[in-house]
This record gives structure tokens, sequence and C-alpha cells, in this order.
């Protein structure tokens, strides 16, 4: 992912400027195109180094969520008491307490003082407010019901918040102790077993085979870990660039994780409770169907729906149902499809969405439990095999120390 400056023109024929995140130039001026905008130029803008260093010191006072979900609420609660906008912002302003997100919002209130829509205020700060969030405001300030908008954006981030808590919950247990196993073994060959082997040398004799591969694993880390370790940073480091700049291998890299047993159906679940929500909050809030999805492809987080849901733009625009399209992508499991088709007839779309998307939330919390279910009882047995071999094998010349003596 890259940052590009562009200078567009919007419907009223001003002229904003500002930066938006995309994968490159092309995406840059789709997803420009996508807010009503008429692009004027766009070029990547270049990495300041020391710009880079300041923000990941204030990397603990980026625009949150939950910043996002209290900001959409209260100015939804100030907007429905009738206070002016400018008014609302001062508030929220004075109420705001992240240096990064008062910045913001003074920059916002500034825009609209000079006579900007809110949307296009907000546009202008899209590493705090992404796509989804300025087509619905910009439709709730179309539609005269910006509050209802603000407050329907406020349940939508709480719900995706409440998703990627149950994912990162499903991930942190597993990864803590492979991490904590790994640290473990780590310290005992390293630091452990060498002395052992000083005192099986004074023995004279031939070691057991699990024993000598467990003198010959740690004399190799004692030696040269410091080598594995960087080799195996660089190989994660060059994996990782890789799939963040390539946009082949990310695909590639998005296909093999949808196959992966057990997570991989997680992150489908995942996936499809994301956009069904996104999709129903879109279309509810009166978002044109074909933004709507397009929206819903660059918020997906992962790149084989993303090319589902495109392509099924595509095929809607020669006149094709939601429903059909979805199917043809082969991506989406049938009850999804099946229950956007019945939407669709009965043109209670976005009911129909959200009623899918409350499935799938209960599927993840179903899988959630499933896999810690699964995965804890492997990672203690996996641990128990690890400890044991190493125990087993120290004390295996311990044990035949009688025969050695005589």
């Amino acid at each position: 992912m890259g940052l590009f400056t562009y200078k567009a023109r919007q419907a009223d024929g001003s002229i904003i400027t500002g930066v938006i995140e995309a994968d490159d130039v092309r995406k840059a001026m789709t997803n420009i195109r996508s807010q009503g905008l008429t692009v004027i130029s766009t070029e990547e803008k270049k990495v300041d180094i020391l710009a880079g260093i300041i923000k990941s010191i204030n990397i603990f006072d980026k625009v949150s969520l939950g910043d996002k979900v209290l900001f959409s609420r209260q100015f939804s609660t100030l907007i429905n008491a009738g206070i002016p906008v400018i008014q609302c912002l001062n508030i929220l302003v004075d109420q705001t307490k992240k240096n990064v997100f008062k910045g913001i919002l003074r920059d916002i209130r500034t825009n609209i003082e000079s006579g900007e829509f809110i949307s296009a205020a907000l546009a202008k700060h899209q590493d705090a407010f992404d796509g989804l969030y300025i087509s619905m405001v910009k439709a709730g300030e179309v539609g005269g019901v910006l509050d209802e908008v603000l407050d329907r954006l406020a349940l939508y981030l709480e719900n995706i918040a409440e998703l990627k808590r149950k994912v990162i919950g499903a991930m942190v247990y597993p990864i803590m102790i492979i991490f904590v196993a790994v640290g473990v073994v780590s310290f005992l060959l390293i630091f452990v077993i060498p002395k052992f082997k000083d005192v099986f040398a004074m023995f004279g004799e031939k070691l057991p085979a699990p024993t000598q591969i467990l003198i010959n694993l740690s004399n190799f880390l004692v030696k040269k870990g410091w080598i594995v370790a960087l080799i195996t940073i660089g190989i994660i480091m060059f994996i990782g660039f890789m799939i963040d700049k390539v946009p082949a291998v990310k695909f590639r890299w998005h296909k093999i994780i949808l196959k992966i047993p057990l997570f991989g159906d997680l992150i489908l679940k995942v996936a499809v409770a994301r956009f069904t929500r996104t999709l129903g909050t879109l279309a509810k809030s009166g978002v044109p169907i074909l933004e709507a999805l397009e929206i819903c492809a660059t918020t997906s987080g992962n790149k084989v729906i993303e090319a589902a849901i495109l392509n099924g733009k595509t095929a809607i625009k020669e006149g094709e149902r939601i429903s059909e399209s979805l199917k043809t992508a082969n991506v989406f499991p049938p009850i999804v499809v099946q229950m956007i088709g019945v939407g669709e007839e009965t043109g209670a779309l976005d009911a129909m969405l959200f009623k899918v998307a409350d499935y799938y939330d209960k599927e993840v919390d179903a899988t959630v439990a499933a896999l810690a279910s699964i995965i804890e009882p492997m990672l203690i047995v996996f641990l128990g095999v690890v400890v044991g071999f190493i125990v087993v094998a120290m004390y295996l010349p311990i044990f035949s120390l009688p025969g050695m003596i005589k």
C-alpha cells in the first residue's frame, strides 16, 4: 500500500486536495471517483523518513475504531438535538483527548467553515475516515438524515470492532503459547544443555542417539543461532514485503489462507459477516449499489473476496442480480447467496443482509470456541512431547551410568 496525493473537482465545481491510501495509482483514482469526485491529478507521495519516525512515535495516538464510534455517536446526538454543525465540532474538539484526532477535527471544522460539505472535509483525512464512512456521510447529507446515518455508522463500527476482537482473541492464545515454547526450548538448548554436555564428556562413552541429537542441535544454536535468527527474520520480512507490495503474491497468499483447515473457515466467515453488514449498512443509508459494492470490496480484507465482489459489480452493471453474480464467483457459501436472492425478490435487501451478518457473527463465535477447544489440547500435547523428549534425552546417559562405570 502507498500514499497518493490528489487534486479533484467536487460536484459543485470546487477544487479539493487530499491524500489517499491505495495499492497503485489506478486503484487510487478508482477510490477517488467512488466519492463522486472528478480526478484532476494524482501522484504517489514520497516517503518522508522524519515524518515516518514521528508517526511511529505517535502510534498509540492514532485514530482507533473506538474513537470513531464515540465521535459518530456524539456527532449524531448533537445534530439530532438541533445544534449547528460548527458548534457540534467545537464541542467534539474540546472533548477529544488524542492530539492527532483533535488536529483532524480542527481541520475538518476549518474546511466546513470555508463552505465545504462534511463528506468533502472528511475525504481529506482518509487515513482516519475510509471510503465507507465518507460515502455514508455523503448519503446522509443528500438525504437530510445525517444524524441517523452517523448513528448507523457508530453501530456498524462497534460490530466490526467486536468482530476483530473475536478473531484476535482466537489467535492470541496459540501465538503466545508458541512464543513461550520457542523461548523455553531455546533457553534449554543454549544455556542448560551445554552444561550437561560437559558432564557427559567425562563418561568417555558413546551417548544414546536422542542425547547426541540434542547436543548437536545445542552446539549448532550456540555457534550459529544468531545466523539462524537473522535468516528467519529476513525471510519473514521478505515474505511480508512481497505480500504487501506485489498484488499477485498477496492474492495467492489470501487464497492459501482461505484453504487452511479451521483458520480458513474462520477467515471466510469473518469476511462474509463483514461484507453483508457493510453492504446492508450502505444500502440502508441510500448509497448506490454499485458504489456500495466497490466499498465492500476494498474493506473485505481478502483479495480473493475483493475480486469476487468486483467481478460481481461488473456483472450487475450488465443487468445481473447481486445473488446471481455472487453465485458465479463461487466464493460465498450457498446460504448467503440464497438469502440475498430472497432479499432482492422481496425488496428487503438491507434487512436480509443484516440477518445474514447476525447469523455469521454467531458462526464466528462458534468457530472461535471450536478452535480454542481443538488448539488448546494440541498445543499441550505438542509441548509435552518436546519437553518430554528433552528430559528423556538428558536422563538416558544417567540411566546407563552404572554400565559406563564398569
